[in-house]
């Protein structure tokens, strides 16, 4: 028999990281797709009429880390395609913050999919 997702998700699981908790359902978020790889949730201060996280359920650092799967780096920009889709018109910007200097406040790596309205070039 497999793993069920709460049991996957503790392979690669802080206790202390708000994403690894929202991932495990102690926190609540608002979910716009899950599937057996990554969750994508609404962020709680947008910053684009469509802001939503696409976080993966393992566990790393940022970006640098994700790379070492890239895999799993196509199926986060896939997944964030597809909410820009539903979401809005399917155009969209995909941003991920990497150490603290770049703005990355959690350090569980996610990407920022904004999409909805124009989106000028120079800002967020």
């Amino acid at each position: 028999m497999g793993m069920s997702v709460n049991e996957h998700d503790t392979l690669r699981h802080d206790p202390e990281c708000i994403f690894c908790r929202i991932i495990a359902g102690q926190i609540p978020s608002e979910r716009v797709h899950e599937d057996d790889r990554v969750i994508a949730f609404r962020d709680l201060h947008p910053q684009a009429p469509v802001h939503v996280l696409v976080v993966p359920r393992d566990h790393s650092r940022d970006v640098t880390e994700l790379a070492a799967d890239p895999q799993l780096l196509a199926h986060v920009t896939t997944v964030a395609g597809k909410v820009a889709s539903e979401l809005a018109d399917g155009d969209f910007r995909l941003i991920f913050n990497t150490g603290a200097g770049a703005g990355q406040t959690v350090f569980h790596v996610h990407a920022h999919v904004l999409a909805g309205g124009k989106l000028a070039e120079g800002e967020l």
